[in-house]
């Protein structure tokens, strides 16, 4: 498997949860609420898993070694673009967990604001994963030998591997916080 290989895997779960939300946003619209534990639901999945562990593959490991490369102009641009669109992700997020909580405590208003933020995040994960998919990781593909390729892969797996750990310690130091 090239290192590209799981990260698409993993775009593909992506994928199901942003089928889940646009279902939900439709049903928002005819019920005119929202099931604050669905967003919960959202902001984990996207923070642990499409934020952390994909996006932490992608910037913390594959982009730091492309950064040693010497790409073409057009492919540092465009990784350039995937980390800025990471960084909207996030702050996409952190609107949907501000929205949700005014919601909880009875603002019927931020019912407007979460809708918005899930809608974002429908319209903008669909169109970074195939920017990644089909144009960014064949083009980077170039850049690795098999062997670097491989030690790549190994070095995600190591990655994965530490997640869970990572969550759950940073969970107790929350709590105890």
């Amino acid at each position: 498997m090239q290192t590209r290989g799981p990260l698409m895997i993993e775009h593909r779960l992506i994928e199901k949860m942003i089928a889940l939300i646009k279902n939900t946003l439709a049903g928002i619209k005819s019920s005119g609420s929202v099931d604050p534990l669905f967003v919960d639901a959202v902001v984990d999945f996207i923070r642990v898993y499409a934020d952390r562990t994909h996006h932490g593959k992608e910037e913390e490991i594959f982009f730091r070694e492309l950064d040693k490369r010497q790409l073409s102009e057009t492919d540092r641009r465009v990784m350039d673009e995937l980390i800025e669109e990471h960084v909207f992700g996030r702050a996409t997020v952190k609107a949907l967990v501000a929205a949700n909580t005014r919601y909880r405590n009875g603002d019927q208003a931020a019912l407007a604001d979460i809708t918005d933020s899930m809608t974002t995040l429908v319209e903008f994960y669909p169109k970074h994963i195939e920017k990644e998919d089909k144009l960014f990781f064949p083009a980077a593909r170039a850049y690795f030998t098999d062997d670097e390729d491989q030690s790549l892969l190994a070095e995600f797996e190591d990655f994965d591997r530490k997640m869970i750990h990572e969550k759950y310690e940073s969970l107790i130091k929350d709590l105890v916080s």
